[in-house]
């Protein structure tokens, strides 16, 4: 099957983790794959080595037409079938790139949160003129209805997200000895960026690691993840409560980084704490790295946790049950690594890149039978 996606830029953000583990296993499921991107960013040499065909462009217009006249002229040089994208701007350029060619299937995915009333009237346009939507998780299609209006009833499939267990394998680089702590000293931490929309939320965090210093005082805590424009308060409001409660020789803000399965490799705990989600790449990738997981209880982290039953939950915002649950998994070693090691096998059944690859190519197959079929009653000939 031949396969485009268009993503607006290689930035290191959950939707291009996720499209670059697909480049990186597209082939071995048959998949034809050809990435173009309107924009650069940080893993651009992560694409380029992927397997996948990359085509770089660039876009100057919210609605580019040269972007729009080159993905088309691409799409008929490679006779592709199908095109996805993963929000609503990739989805407008391929939607106009495609239109008439009746031997190309559209796909759009929505993974979250969708951040303006822009990029919210481009979904309410698009979803009915997709041949296929795709949710990230049962909970986000339910959101999507009820916060944003948009109509998830018809056309919907829900295909998780799933993480390549082969680039979690760590490289030996140990993040330890850069913040200065023992092999035996207690690490916990969450790998998510800092948004300016009410998405992840750090300060939970923090402010439980007020309460669990006090309890293991040789504790520390990591966070990594850039800071979008527009959320550097959020950062601020953290590094705050560090400072006056004297804990910031204990928690660290690393900023952006390419060493993420090097540091999983390294936290007793991974945490991840969220107001809204679709179902995070970060979840799987702690899951699949053998790490133990503490979520908040937003219905895409029950439904990707088995309600609990493969991370350890806290109510949304509250730090005092968040630190009671750190507390808790760093003075069990047995229980964690019980709750990571069956969170893996889990994860590796149903939130890996080969799930979601399996799932992804089913949903493939069935576009591009119908299409046939369409084209037969048509033309009987197949011309």
């Amino acid at each position: 099957m031949r396969i485009l996606y268009f993503l607006d830029t290689l930035g290191r953000g959950g939707a291009e983790m996720q499209a670059l583990d697909v480049a990186r296993n597209a082939a071995d499921f048959g998949l034809d794959l050809t990435i173009v991107s309107g924009g650069g960013g940080s893993l651009e040499e992560d694409f380029k080595a992927s397997g996948a065909e990359l085509i770089q462009l660039q876009r100057h217009l919210p609605v580019d037409p040269t972007i729009v006249r080159t993905v088309r002229q691409i799409i008929r040089n490679r006779e592709i079938q199908i095109v996805h994208g993963y929000q609503p701007v990739d989805g407008i350029h391929l939607y106009l790139a495609s239109k008439g060619l009746k031997k190309v299937k559209n796909v759009l995915s929505f993974q979250g949160f969708i951040q303006d009333w822009k990029n919210r009237s481009a979904a309410k346009f698009l979803i009915p003129r997709m041949d296929a939507n795709i949710a990230v998780s049962r909970g986000l299609q339910k959101w999507l209805s009820a916060n944003h209006k948009l109509d998830t009833s018809k056309n919907f499939s829900v295909i998780y997200n799933g993480a390549d267990p082969k680039r979690l394998a760590p490289t030996g680089s140990s993040l330890r000895p850069e913040l200065n702590i023992g092999a035996s000293t207690p690490l916990v931490g969450m790998v998510a960026n800092f948004y300016r929309d009410q998405r992840k939320d750090q300060l939970t965090v923090v402010k439980a690691m007020v309460d669990v210093i006090k309890r293991f005082p040789d504790i520390h805590c990591v966070f990594a993840g850039g800071v979008e424009d527009g959320a550097e308060g959020k950062l601020t409001a953290c590094v705050d409560i560090c400072r006056s409660n004297n804990i910031d020789d204990r928690v660290h803000f690393l900023g952006s980084r390419d060493d993420v399965p090097n540091i999983l490799a390294e936290l007793d705990i991974a945490i991840l704490s969220c107001f809204h989600e679709g179902l995070p790449v970060a979840i799987s990738e702690a899951m699949l790295a053998g790490t133990a997981m503490i979520v908040s209880d937003i219905e895409p982290h029950l439904e990707a946790s088995g309600d609990g039953k493969y991370a350890a939950v806290f109510p949304v915002g509250d730090a005092d049950i968040l630190a009671q649950r750190m507390i808790d998994l760093i003075g069990d070693n047995t229980g964690r690594d019980a709750l990571a090691q069956k969170a893996k096998s889990y994860a590796l059944e149903n939130l890996s890149i080969y799930s979601h690859l399996r799932d992804l190519t089913k949903l493939y197959e069935a576009l591009i039978e119908n299409q046939l079929a369409d084209l037969a009653r048509v033309d009987p000939t197949g011309q």
